[in-house]
């Protein structure tokens, strides 16, 4: 090998060790709070790959606090809606779950990190069509919500309009009506009647009176959607 060859090997072989010891003294100076805020700008920005990572990091992080601490499902929750967010069903179950049972043990069942986990869970099940796991994962969210929210709460009729939406995937509409019809009222009173929810809610009542065959109210309903969507616009 000449002298300048060597000289270009031991230089490239100089910048990748630099580069490696960069990436791991990264690692060692992140903080929770800062793997968490990149994590989350690598979301809004699509970049998954480096999301995973840093929730990853971020889990490593929150854990020297303790493996039960709430910082700990936090991460994991995040990690969880990663994986989810992609199609990856098998990866973010069990991360769901590891983040459920600390949630549980920090704060107990009636709190609103558990609700959501359950929810969340929930949705995942029913996303993959497993609805009978879905279903009473959703059904404990809705109960934890009311008796923390009340019944009239924005988030409760985000787990109201949750259930709607299994029964709809399970063909069962009737069950679904009743359900979207809570949800819209809870939101008309929570958010006024031109909120974007309201008009998505309509819409989603409507596509059951649809499958009920009662079209003329669905078209009802979706004029009303129209209309809100069109001042908003």
């Amino acid at each position: 090998m000449t002298m300048g060859k060597q000289t270009a090997s031991l230089t490239f072989a100089l910048l990748a060790a630099t580069g490696l010891a960069a990436m791991v003294s990264s690692c060692h100076e992140q903080t929770w709070e800062s793997a968490m805020s990149a994590g989350q700008e690598a979301v809004r920005q699509g970049n998954y790959a480096e999301a995973e990572h840093m929730f990853q990091v971020a889990v490593q992080k929150a854990e020297t606090f303790g493996r039960e601490d709430r910082r700990v499902a936090v991460s994991l929750s995040q990690l969880a809606q990663v994986y989810a967010g992609q199609g990856k069903h098998a990866e973010a179950e069990p991360v769901y779950l590891q983040a459920l049972k600390i949630y549980q043990a920090v704060h107990g069942e009636n709190h609103a990190d558990v609700a959501a986990t359950l929810n969340n869970l929930g949705v995942l099940h029913r996303m993959y069509g497993q609805y009978a796991e879905a279903e009473p994962l959703l059904s404990r969210s809705l109960a934890i919500k009311e008796r923390l929210l009340g019944p009239n709460h924005p988030n409760v009729a985000l787990s109201v309009a949750n259930l709607g939406h299994l029964y709809v995937a399970q063909g069962q509409p009737a069950k679904a009506e009743p359900l979207y019809r809570r949800a819209l009222s809870i939101k008309r009173e929570a958010l006024g009647m031109s909120h974007p929810e309201v008009a998505k809610t309509l819409e989603d009542l409507a596509n059951v009176l649809r499958k009920l065959g009662r079209s003329p109210e669905a078209v009802a309903l979706d004029l009303q959607a129209r209309e809100i969507r069109a001042k908003r616009s």
